[in-house]
């Protein structure tokens, strides 16, 4: 049985539809893995979007099975006005076909802000000229619309670097408006991610807690105490955690962030699949 979504289909459609358009206050919804959808005065970014199932048909017959646990919130085809989508790095549930391609049928126009030592995998991996790509590195800078992009070098599991010296693996900071908020992407703790976070103090957080555990076979993340640790390293005001409840063999228990969150005196806030937050919560 699939752990159900707060919202989906038409549900989380409208709520989208009929929220922040106005005013200073920003929302965010969760889609579940590392995916993000905000809307701040009627622009809408989505983060890392996986809206398929494109890993589970591709490892069905492995010895990896992606299993499911949490439905699907929302047909990617049937969003409408997305300005910008992220791929934070090249891996399937940050850069997926199966859901940039619809979304970009449905959205003319949207652009793809990802690490730019990736830009020629996005291409064979979506098509030539699918989407309009916006490449980042390390400390680089890009407006896109009314976000503002900083690359910060993510390690999944170490800062991955291609012939030019440029990161495979980001995370970004997205200032709009009198906010800023940083997508972590994939990654672990490294010396440099502090020093290039805390200065911006960001009013939301968005970081993975499924672990790093090599039984798994696959590159790792934050553990749920560490996420926590982390956001209030770099004075972040309230830390979501994500990269949990997606498939069986890779998540965590959110329980365990909130009492970390708890101990360390850091604001934590655990999101159900298409739940949203509001600023003016926080």
């Amino acid at each position: 049985m699939l752990k159900q979504a707060v919202q989906k289909d038409e549900v989380l459609l409208a709520d989208i539809a009929a929220s922040h358009n106005d005013g200073n206050d920003f929302g965010v919804w969760w889609l579940g893995q590392s995916g993000f959808l905000v809307k701040w005065q009627g622009h809408q970014l989505l983060l890392d979007p996986y809206l398929s199932d494109s890993l589970t048909k591709k490892y069905a017959e492995t010895d990896k099975p992606h299993v499911r646990l949490s439905e699907r919130v929302l047909d990617p085809g049937l969003l409408q006005g997305i300005e910008v989508v992220t791929s934070s790095h090249n891996h399937t549930d940050h850069l997926d076909a199966d859901t940039l391609l619809p979304l970009a049928k449905a959205n003319p126009g949207v652009k793809l802000v990802l690490p730019v030592a990736n830009i020629g995998f996005a291409s064979d991996r979506l098509g030539e000229g699918a989407l309009e790509m916006i490449g980042l590195d390390e400390g680089s800078e890009e407006d896109v619309g009314p976000f503002h992009f900083v690359g910060v070098a993510a390690a999944h599991n170490e800062i991955d670097r291609d012939e030019e010296g440029r990161c495979r693996y980001l995370g970004f900071l997205v200032r709009f408006g009198p906010w800023t908020l940083f997508h972590s992407g994939d990654t672990l703790w490294h010396d440099a991610l502090v020093a290039k976070v805390l200065p911006h103090a960001p009013d939301l957080m968005l970081l993975p807690i499924n672990g790093n555990k090599p039984e798994r076979r696959v590159a790792g993340n934050f553990n749920a105490t560490e996420a926590a640790a982390f956001g209030r390293a770099c004075n972040g005001k309230v830390v979501i955690p994500c990269h949990y409840d997606m498939f069986a063999f890779n998540t965590a228990d959110p329980a365990d962030f909130l009492v970390a969150c708890d101990r360390l005196g850091q604001t934590g806030m655990v999101l159900g699949g298409g739940d949203r937050w509001s600023s003016g919560l926080a």
